[in-house]
């Protein structure tokens, strides 16, 4: 589907994101696909797989008919296929039911921030197939008895207030804490699985990555995935809430990488990026002053984590730049292709003033119903070249 309207800078600079993840997930699923040795989830990933292929295509599409370059993302260059196993089958289906939780809500967000309609129609597109994948993968894995549930609580019998305002404060040595309500039990449950995956994803990164700095930053994140996983882990048992005990997903002894440096630098700081977004969303729906603490130590560090991240993606020249804004002159024809019909009255208004030029400018507007680019660039002209500027003030 074409359209007359031009790309706004955050739907462009939205799609460029998309395009770069769509092809890195692709990347990632190459190996996954080559390497896994159970038919259930080798049926997965090459249902993904084939998804996110047509996907990609339909965004490479829009950049085509709106005449911009094409991303440069990750090619087969950032893949070896020929690499032995860097985790198991089971690790593999986990990481994939991950990404899929970190894309859906990325597009649901773009979604939000998009006007045009073939837009919007593909980010409701792009995040249903991530909800199936999520959807796909969580009942494999429960099936396989390998993914933890989180804790159970006792269903309620009648609805309580709160109307102390002690119930926020669990700082004081001398009061006894009260327990993590349900919704922050949910909370601390997301972040603590996240961040088991992710550590298992650090380990495998950090075993065979090749430029030091990456590999130390690998390292880190490591770190910083473990210190998340105590903390967590704690605020459960805290409140009488056994921590999960069932974590399934390997990382093999393998140190040959099947990705290159720049593709694992750039997953890891997409993971980063949602890691902020997830916490800041949890310490908002925490009443607890210990947790929101917790939860601001979390944010911050991780803010630190993904700008050190971002500097070694420039320092090694892998971040691709993503379109600057740039103005548009007053004669480009893009800028009379998002004129809206109040500025075609406006011209009308100019013309009710100057009646000698009423008549050519109503035959221009007649040529067509839409008031498309033609239309509207053609009325320009007529009206600048007899000394009328009806968009300046």
């Amino acid at each position: 589907m074409t359209s007359n309207i031009p790309l706004t800078a955050s739907e462009l600079g939205n799609l460029w994101q998309a395009y770069r993840e769509k092809s890195m997930m692709l990347r990632v699923l190459e190996y996954f696909i080559e390497k896994t040795n159970e038919n259930e989830a080798k049926d997965i990933l090459q249902k993904v797989y084939a998804i996110e292929s047509k996907n990609e295509q339909k965004i490479k599409e829009i950049f085509k008919n709106e005449g911009a370059v094409i991303p440069t993302a990750f090619n087969e260059s950032d893949v070896n296929l020929n690499a032995p196993p860097l985790f198991d089958d089971t690790y593999m289906i986990m990481y994939v039911r991950m990404l899929s939780k970190v894309l859906s809500g990325l597009y649901t967000l773009h979604e939000g921030m998009s006007y045009r309609e073939d837009i919007r129609d593909l980010y409701m597109e792009l995040t249903t197939d991530m909800q199936l994948t999520y959807s796909v993968t969580t009942k494999h894995l429960l099936e396989k008895g390998v993914l933890s549930r989180p804790p159970i609580v006792l269903m309620p019998k009648e609805v309580d207030f709160v109307n102390d305002t002690n119930y926020t404060n669990s700082l004081n040595p001398f009061r006894k804490k009260r327990t993590l309500n349900a919704v922050e039990i949910g909370l601390v449950y997301q972040s603590l699985e996240t961040n088991v995956t992710g550590m298992r994803l650090m380990i495998g990164f950090e075993q065979v990555a090749k430029e030091q700095d990456v590999k130390k930053y690998f390292t880190r994140g490591k770190e910083l995935a473990k210190e998340v996983i105590s903390k967590m882990s704690n605020l459960l048992l805290d409140s009488d809430i056994p921590a999960p005990s069932t974590w399934a997903g390997i990382t093999t002894e393998s140190t040959i990488s099947p990705f290159s440096d720049k593709l694992m630098m750039y997953n890891t700081n997409l993971l980063s990026i949602f890691g902020l977004g997830s916490n800041s969303i949890g310490a908002a729906f925490s009443f607890r002053n210990d947790l929101l603490l917790n939860m601001g130590s979390i944010i911050a560090n991780t803010f630190d984590f993904a700008k050190d991240g971002g500097t070694i993606l420039m320092k090694h020249g892998w971040m691709g730049g993503t379109p600057a804004g740039k103005k548009l002159e007053l004669g480009d024809p893009k800028l009379f292709q998002s004129c809206t019909i109040t500025k075609v009255l406006f011209i009308q208004w100019n013309l009710n003033i100057l009646p000698n030029f009423k008549h050519t400018v109503l035959a221009v507007l007649n040529r067509s119903k839409k008031h498309n680019v033609f239309v509207i660039c053609s009325l320009y002209l007529t009206l600048t070249k007899n000394g009328i500027h009806p968009f300046t003030s």
